[in-house]
């Protein structure tokens, strides 16, 4: 039997075994996290919106706790939080649908009133520019008589109609649900984001170092960026824009306004739903009003693309407007919505990454960090 020395120190396993073991650890890491992933997705859209929510609103966050510091249980600034930014899209939300109701109720009584004695066109159809002619025969032939609007009602496919309304039901469920997990998910971010920063901190510097750090602080900075550069903007140019449908005599002003200012945060967006607000306008007989919808809307865009967005935006996080524009319209494609504000984020990452391989100690500073013109 060996003899065991009492004065030997621990045994080690050899070299390889411990990298062997590393690379197993690696690997099973990798796929529980994987696992994991798949297991939640579902729930990231959530979890990402919850997230993009806490980082826009932490500033103001913060400086209202300092203001009013909590007493006792930390609950009260994160659940007054948390339903503050519920309210946000919850009461526009309730004003839409309000809305949307009292016009399907003006739609089931026309569509009532065509079955019993038909439609008779009205003024302003003829007065469409091309279509004029060929949408009031149409009209004539389709709905001038009750016979003729029943007709046309009756071969409306009636089990597709169905098939919508369960489909349009089923989305909507799945929304509301994603929305109430973004909510509870976003209430534990403002109550534990100091801890998660920090958890965050030391984990970027465990696995990358240092540098961890200002790729986290840059994607911040570009949420911070594109929230100004997208839903403020965007609210500024459906102010502005609303204010011309309102003189202009759109019907429903306050509602083609707040569709504007959404549509605004994708481009081109805004300039569907304010040429939509022109043709109405149009076929009112309005050719001068309409004529300054699309004139201020335009302008109103114009300036906000070019000059405004890109400059909060951009400085914010040093990138290019070309990086901006292909972030946006990128992530759009591929996340959705979502991805109006990751598509930025994940180019300021790209680009701050590609600087820093690039650089050398004999660089001198890139133009816009000297304030200088760039060389042309």
């Amino acid at each position: 039997m060996p003899m065991i020395d009492p004065q030997a120190g621990p045994r080690t396993v050899d070299e390889g075994t411990s990298i062997a073991q590393q690379r197993t650890g690696i690997v099973l890491g990798l796929l529980l996290l994987l696992a994991g992933l798949w297991t939640i997705h579902t729930f990231l859209p959530a979890l990402g919106w919850a997230a993009i929510l806490a980082v826009a609103t932490w500033p103001l966050y913060v400086r209202l706790r300092r203001a009013f510091p909590p007493r006792g249980h930390d609950i009260l600034w994160p659940a007054l939080a948390t339903l503050a930014v519920a309210l946000l899209f919850l009461i526009p939300l309730g004003i839409a649908v309000v809305q949307l109701a009292r016009e399907a109720r003006v739609v089931i009584a026309l569509v009532e009133e065509a079955r019993r004695s038909g439609l008779a066109p009205p003024d302003w159809l003829a007065n469409l520019p091309l279509v004029g002619p060929a949408a009031t025969a149409w009209w004539a032939q389709n709905l001038s008589s009750g016979t003729a609007a029943s007709g046309l009602i009756e071969r409306l496919n009636h089990g597709a109609l169905a098939d919508l309304s369960r489909s349009f039901g089923g989305q909507i469920l799945h929304r509301s649900v994603i929305f109430g997990f973004t909510i509870l998910t976003l209430f534990f971010l403002y109550r534990d984001g100091e801890w998660l920063a920090r958890e965050l901190l030391r984990a970027s510097h465990r696995a990358v170092g240092p540098h961890g750090e200002r790729v986290g602080r840059q994607m911040v900075a570009s949420i911070h960026g594109t929230v100004d550069g997208l839903v403020l903007v965007g609210l500024g140019e459906g102010v502005l824009i609303g204010i011309a449908y309102w003189l202009g005599g759109v019907p429903h002003p306050t509602l083609f306004a707040a569709a504007t200012a959404i549509a605004a945060m994708i481009p081109i967006g805004a300039a569907i739903v304010f040429c939509a607000a022109a043709l109405i306008v149009l076929a009112q007989g309005s050719l001068g009003a309409a004529v300054a919808i699309v004139a201020t809307g335009t302008v109103v865009v114009f300036l906000a693309d070019h000059a405004v967005r890109p400059a909060l935006i951009g400085g914010a996080t040093k990138l290019p407007f070309i990086w901006v524009l292909l972030g946006i319209l990128g992530g759009v494609e591929t996340f959705g919505l979502l991805g109006l504000f990751l598509g930025p984020a994940l180019m300021a990452v790209i680009h701050l990454l590609w600087r820093d391989w690039t650089k050398t100690e004999n660089d001198a500073p890139p133009p816009a960090e000297r304030n200088l013109p760039p060389a042309r």
